[in-house]
């Protein structure tokens, strides 16, 4: 079974860039589509980005349009999660997340992803 783990986090000062990371292990992370989510304390999960097994990206969120972008690596069996340009309100929390049994990208909502890994938290601060 498929196992994720998110890495990276950390606390950055606003305007700043971070790099976080999903490793895959169980299975071959590139057979799965993978998204990226982020959770603010005492709110919902948000979807941000998914990518699918050939690497096409797509953005659900507003908010993290052209700054943040989504990157494969299989030979590493690793997704990866760039977020440039980072605000004070970018929330704490992020995950990644893959669905079972389809790889393009279904929609970016909490129900059609199955496997989730524990988070990393991202702290936007001067």
């Amino acid at each position: 079974q498929l196992q994720l783990v998110e890495s990276g986090g950390n606390l950055v000062q606003p305007g700043g860039s971070l790099k976080l990371s999903c490793a895959g292990s169980g299975d071959n992370l590139d057979s799965f589509a993978i998204g990226w989510f982020r959770q603010a304390p005492g709110k919902g999960r948000e979807g941000l980005l998914c990518i699918s097994t050939r690497g096409a990206t797509t953005v659900s969120a507003d908010s993290v349009k052209g700054r943040f972008t989504a990157s494969r690596d299989n030979a590493k069996n690793s997704v990866y999660l760039q977020m440039n340009s980072l605000k004070p309100e970018d929330p704490d929390d992020y995950y990644c997340a893959a669905p079972y049994g389809t790889t393009p990208c279904p929609p970016l909502t909490y129900d059609e992803y199955d496997y989730w890994g524990q988070g990393t938290r991202v702290t936007v601060s001067s």
